[in-house]
């Protein structure tokens, strides 16, 4: 599925009016297409529901979700929650997503009260994995200062070579030479459109009737008062008439779709205007100013006019502030005005290359996964799986908050190992609400029920009962027993334990999975665009070249179970053939043994960090390679190397890691970071029972 994110380069290009183009445009080729406006932004006056998403269901039968309220938007960006804010808004598309093969995303409208616009539409296409068409008008600027614009939001999205930056419709193209002669100047001044690597889209030109707006709109937008109705739903506003002068010079301004805006006093006017009517002049209406009323003898006269269907409305304010408002009324088409949104949207949609629309849809293309998406994806499968998490240190503050959490959301059942009295003593101190239902287990009282099963999982290693009795008083051992014993489906520890307190008992427990020899480690790192996976960064101190191989296995196993389409980099500190000494030996014999182990899998090394993530450097120490530029799964040669830098890059780059997730276990047990946050256990319990519900597929 493509989805196509449509972000405006400044306010008034008509986003609405593009939106319904291109929905046209798409359904035209025969494709379900879908619509999702993230975040409402009503205009002044707006009362009803969001305008793009209802004049979407009303001319194309889409129903979306109901976007947003922007309040609550703003509210949460204050308090700094925009990553809840982005699955929130994952959440929505993924309704509107539903059974399509592309959807359109309609962004936000910079303006004096949402400066942040642009700052969120970034945040939202990159969420989306979306491919982003700018939408652009020329205000009053030359053709020169309108492609800079273009150029300057172009490079906010990552700039023309960025494969998810598509191009640009323009969009109400008014040119005296033509539309033909208007783009030719225009790629002749733009850089962007010279290249092949940024597209114009479609060409919108200026439609007078297309900005047409009922006389009824105009009564209502104004606040007028109306005396007579006549056509006013039918009838259409094109130019506005300010008469002033006398009547032998307005008589050549009286043509069809004319607003005539005269004071109430001008009799003259008022006749000539009812002539014209009478006549067979469809005006749009005449709107009487200056808080005159008309002579009701001048109406009697016009009475045929009034039977004709001519509208007359009254305001209070005088001749200049009436023509100041009229100009400055909102233009948007409304939510009931379905001729003219049809109108719109057939014409915006004749002029965009649905072909080379249809054509990009067809072509595949690799999802990649965002930040925000591989969070709401974690908690969405971890509902669904709807599994049983013990968490060994049940009285600690951050886990009884995570367990918490956990529990009201759905995301598993946990079980917390502590004296019932001391969570309660924690989550008072804490001001932490539990819910109803959150299993506590006092390991006082259930120790006793494991030393017998715990004997004979161990008895080959000489374990007798007080031995088993003294050991299960850690709550780690207890907990993992009850794992062993299949009593609950996956572990989470490590907050106050270390990481050889939380894997040791495991490993006398539980056992490697079939087929593997030891237990490995990844942190999936939340980077700004994408995710990506690390391994071994917490467990294996100095690996040798066959256990590199089966970590990188490993590695790519998760990768591949959390929706990450893994390429395999072997790192080290030479790529390809240039290097040579012992710890580059041992990547090279890795690669070579890894491949053999998973011939299938895109996995090349030894491989420097910047010859393996940036594509330019990729091309150019290793462009046979097919994962240099491109990898999503890094194994490190040793732990020195892989601690060191996924914390530098979740330091300096400010971003999440999630893990360390272990594998290589028959059963899921996870490990925390000492200093881990509620949101890092809470991930990590949705991690575990994502595993334990893989484990058994």
């Amino acid at each position: 599925m493509h989805t196509f994110f449509i972000a405006p380069t400044g306010f008034g290009v008509g986003l609405t009016s593009i939106s319904l183009g291109l929905v046209g445009a798409l359904e035209r080729t025969g494709l379900k297409v879908g619509f999702f406006k993230p975040i409402a932004q009503p205009h002044q006056g707006d009362m009803g529901p969001e305008r793009s998403s209802e004049l979407i269901a009303r001319t194309h039968g889409l129903h979306s979700p109901k976007p947003l309220a922007l309040s609550y938007v703003e509210r949460m960006l204050g308090d700094g929650q925009l990553d809840e804010l982005l699955e929130q808004i994952l959440s929505l598309y993924h309704e509107a997503a539903a059974d399509k093969d592309v959807v359109i995303v309609e962004g936000m409208v910079p303006t004096r009260q949402a400066s942040y616009a642009a700052r969120i539409n970034l945040h939202l296409a990159k969420s989306l994995d979306a491919e982003v068409i700018l939408v652009s008008a020329q205000e009053q600027e030359s053709l020169a200062e309108l492609s800079e614009r273009v150029e300057v939001q172009t490079q906010l999205f990552g700039g023309p070579k960025d494969p998810k930056v598509l191009g640009l419709i323009l969009n109400k193209i008014r040119s005296d030479d033509g539309l033909d002669a208007f783009v030719a100047r225009l790629k002749e001044l733009s850089p962007l459109l010279k290249t092949g690597d940024f597209r114009l889209v479609g060409c919108i030109p200026w439609l007078d009737e297309l900005n047409a707006p009922r006389t009824r709109d105009i009564a209502e937008l104004l606040g007028a008062r109306v005396l007579n109705a006549g056509d006013y739903e039918q009838r259409r506003m094109l130019k506005i008439v300010l008469c002033a002068r006398a009547v032998a010079n307005s008589v050549q301004l009286l043509k069809p779709g004319t607003l005539v805006v005269t004071p109430g006093d001008r009799d003259d006017i008022i006749l000539s205007a009812s002539l014209a009517a009478m006549n067979g002049t469809p005006l749009a209406g005449l709107l009487l100013c200056s808080d005159f009323a008309p002579d009701p003898r001048i109406l009697e006269l016009c009475r045929g006019a009034l039977l004709s269907g001519l509208p007359v409305m009254t305001v209070s304010t005088g001749s200049y502030d009436t023509a100041t408002n009229l100009n400055r009324l909102n233009n948007e088409i409304p939510i009931d005005d379905k001729e003219r949104a049809d109108k719109v949207a057939d014409f915006v949609a004749s002029h965009i290359d649905h072909e080379w629309l249809f054509d990009r849809c067809a072509a595949p293309r690799e999802l990649r996964m965002s930040p925000s998406a591989f969070r709401y994806q974690l908690v969405q499968r971890a509902k669904a799986a709807n599994k049983r998490i013990v968490l060994p240190e049940g009285s600690e503050p951050r886990t009884v908050k995570a367990a918490a959490i956990c529990h009201a959301r759905g995301i598993a059942r946990c079980v917390l190992l502590a004296r019932p009295e001391d969570v309660h003593a924690v989550a008072k101190a804490q001001g932490i609400d539990l819910p109803e239902g959150l299993e506590i287990l006092d390991p006082d009282i259930i120790r006793e029920r494991y030393v017998e099963a715990m004997v004979e999982l161990r008895k080959g290693k000489g374990l007798n009962a007080p031995m088993a009795a003294a050991q299960l008083e850690d709550t780690v051992v207890l907990g993992t027993m009850m794992l062993a014993l299949d009593e609950v489906d996956g572990l989470v520890s490590g907050a106050i334990h270390t990481t050889a307190n939380t894997i040791r008992p495991a490993l006398q427990l539980i056992k490697t999975a079939p087929g593997y020899k030891l237990v490995s480690s990844v942190f999936f790192m939340l980077l700004p665009d994408q995710v990506v996976v690390y391994g071994d960064c917490a467990v294996n101190p100095d690996p040798t070249a066959a256990e590199l191989a089966e970590i990188a296995v490993q590695s790519a196993a998760s990768a591949t179970a959390f929706g990450i389409p893994p390429r395999v980099a072997m790192l080290s500190y030479s790529t390809g053939e240039s290097g040579t000494g012992e710890e580059v030996e041992k990547v090279r014999e890795a690669t070579r043994l890894a491949k053999q182990l998973a011939p299938d899998l895109l996995l090349d090394g030894p491989l420097q960090y910047d010859a393996a993530a940036i594509d330019s450097v990729g091309r150019q120490k290793a462009p046979n390679s097919p994962v240099a530029g491109r990898a999503t799964v890094f194994v490190f040669p040793d732990l020195n190397t892989g601690n060191t830098t996924y914390k530098a890059v979740q330091r300096s780059a400010d971003c999440i890691s999630v893990g360390p997730m272990l594998q290589g276990l028959r059963k899921p047990v996870n490990d925390l970071s000492r200093g881990a946050l509620v949101d890092d256990i809470v991930y990590t319990i949705a991690l575990t029972a994502i595993q334990a519900a893989n484990l058994l597929e």
